[in-house]
Order: C-alpha cells, then sequence, then structure tokens
C-alpha cells in the first residue's frame, strides 16, 4: 500500500536567496540554497527546509513549512527519465512521507547533496 504524501511540493529551479529570509534565521542558521516554486520559494538553510507558498490572488497569505533537517529519517532522490521529465525528491519524515517534485532547471544531485550533508551532519 502506497503512503499518499502530507505535502507535495515543486522546485521550478534555483534562484537568489530572497532578502526576506533572514528575519526567519534563528542562532547561527544560515541560507545555502534557494530554489523558485510555482507561487514562492523554498530555502535550504544549514538546519531546516523552508518552503514558501504565497496564497489567493494577491499573494498576500503566505503559509510558511518548515522541516527540521533532524525530523528526516529517509530519503529518496530519481532523477529524470527519457519520458518522465521531473526528477522527483521523497522525504520520510517524523511527521509523515513528503514528495517534491523538481524542474528540468534543478539539479536533482545537488539536492541529494544538501539534504545529505544536512542529515547526516545534524
Amino acid at each position: 500500500m502506497e503512503m499518499a504524501p502530507i505535502a507535495a511540493w515543486t522546485l521550478v529551479d534555483e534562484c537568489p536567496i530572497p532578502n526576506d529570509i533572514a528575519p526567519l534565521m534563528v542562532g547561527d542558521e544560515r541560507p545555502v540554497a534557494a530554489y523558485k516554486t510555482f507561487r514562492d520559494s523554498a530555502v535550504f538553510t544549514t538546519k531546516r527546509l523552508i518552503v514558501r507558498d504565497s496564497q489567493g490572488i494577491t499573494g498576500k497569505k503566505v503559509e510558511m513549512y518548515s522541516l527540521p533537517y533532524s525530523s528526516i529519517n529517509m530519503w529518496s532522490t530519481e532523477n529524470a527519465g527519457t519520458l518522465d521529465f521531473n526528477a522527483e525528491v521523497e522525504l520520510w519524515t517524523r511527521a509523515g512521507h513528503i514528495k517534491i517534485k523538481l524542474g528540468k532547471g534543478v539539479d536533482v544531485r545537488k539536492i541529494d547533496n544538501l539534504i545529505g550533508w544536512a542529515v547526516l551532519n545534524g
């Protein structure tokens, strides 16, 4: 029986780290890489993955997801194939299963390396 993900995000392309992410950092936390999503951005920091999801017509309502790397129990990555254009990352966490699709402009091995570095050094 396949478990449905509790969250599913798509990272479209790597982008500059948003300037307004600084107030969310705690202690010695710092942003490492950022990716454009369909409606906003996802930022990998030294301690967690932060996904911002702008909602509504004006985009003024913003939902924030914060996934500490310490909650990741296992992950898998799958590169894009000939007929399947999206690469994919799956995270199994204490909260549940999370699926992240990666657009053609996103390097799946860089994401794999970021998660590995964060989880194994955390």
